[in-house]
């Protein structure tokens, strides 16, 4: 389908995107060919202990490859920064985890228009927690969309899609990931079809249409009156931020991973259990199999070591403050 990449004239096109799996995506438009006349990230923040002011991921890879680099603070109320998009004269845009709202009159300027790689298959998940709500839902498979963007939330037609199963034990980070890397061979390969007009979006499904919320820090409190199920799912949707965490002895516990036991327990939710599988945590159904934890002010430990330090861990009761 279409010419060989090194037959077609290279794409100008403008890069939009900050955190580190949005490099990938980056480096398929390099690889494909394209022509990137600016990437556009988000301002340099203040992290660490030290407080130290650090670019962007993005920013970073793409000074490495010698890429223009602009970091205005907002698209909507800088008026200069949307001039400069328009002038550049791009034939796509490709937003990747960009953190910002574009405008209206920034989203006409690309003919081909504002791409964008969403980790999930839409309509389904809209919203800023694709993958923490796949993983929580208890969801077998999920995927990743290539869509047009328009002035919605999510809402622009779909390009491609690819699917793929969620693992047992996989995390939303290490999902995250791997989506945001399948979403960059999906965009390599259908961008230049995309121009030859080879294919045709899809308006989405409003009737099927589901929105993710933000996640806040308060949703990482472990509710050990819940199924031991999902409990894991939570321990795994919410790794690394706002991670899981319960109370121990007046300090915060988190629980790194851990996995669900089946079977009747007689034990009041958040009591700890030393069994032959391991070391339990009594739940509303079930126990939960501790299998990393982090004591507050201490490095994570396999539980193993975490009871070696804590004898009086085994017996106590979780969820106290």
């Amino acid at each position: 389908m279409g010419t060989d990449k090194k037959d077609r004239p290279p794409l100008r096109t403008i890069f939009m995107g900050t955190p580190t799996f949005a490099v990938p995506a980056l480096d398929a438009l390099l690889s494909a060919n394209c022509d990137i006349i600016g990437v556009y990230t988000q301002p340099d923040r203040r992290s660490g202990r030290g407080r130290r002011l650090t670019a962007p991921p993005v920013k970073q890879a793409a000074i490495k490859r010698g890429l223009p680099v602009f970091q205005p603070p907002s698209l909507r109320r800088d008026a200069e920064a949307r001039r400069h998009i328009a002038s550049s004269a791009p034939d796509l845009i490709v937003v990747v985890a960009y953190g910002l709202f574009l405008p209206s009159d920034t989203l006409a300027v690309p003919p081909l228009g504002a791409l964008n790689i969403h980790p999930s298959l839409l309509p389904r998940y809209r919203g800023p927690s694709p993958v923490a709500t796949a993983i929580l839902e208890g969801d077998k498979s999920t995927g990743v969309t290539l869509m047009q963007l328009d002035i919605g939330m999510d809402s622009g037609p779909v390009i491609a899609q690819r699917k793929t199963v969620i693992a047992d034990n996989e995390t939303a980070e290490d999902l995250t990931i791997r989506l945001f890397e399948m979403g960059a061979e999906l965009l390599a390969d259908t961008i230049y079809p995309w121009r030859e007009g080879e294919i045709a979006s899809v308006p989405q499904s409003e009737a099927d249409a589901t929105i993710t919320r933000l996640l806040t820090r308060e949703d990482g409190t472990i509710d050990w009156a819940q199924s031991a199920e999902q409990i894991a799912r939570q321990i795994r949707a919410y790794h690394p931020w706002p991670s899981s965490f319960t109370h121990w002895r007046g300090r915060q516990l988190k629980v790194h991973a851990a996995s669900a036991l089946d079977g009747v327990n007689d034990k009041l939710p958040g009591a700890v259990t030393a069994l032959p599988q391991g070391i339990t945590v009594a739940t509303g159904e079930g126990a939960l199999l501790l299998h990393r934890v982090q004591i507050e002010g201490r490095q994570a430990t396999d539980i193993s070591g975490f009871v070696r330090g804590y004898r009086d861990f085994v017996g106590s009761l979780l969820g106290t403050s």
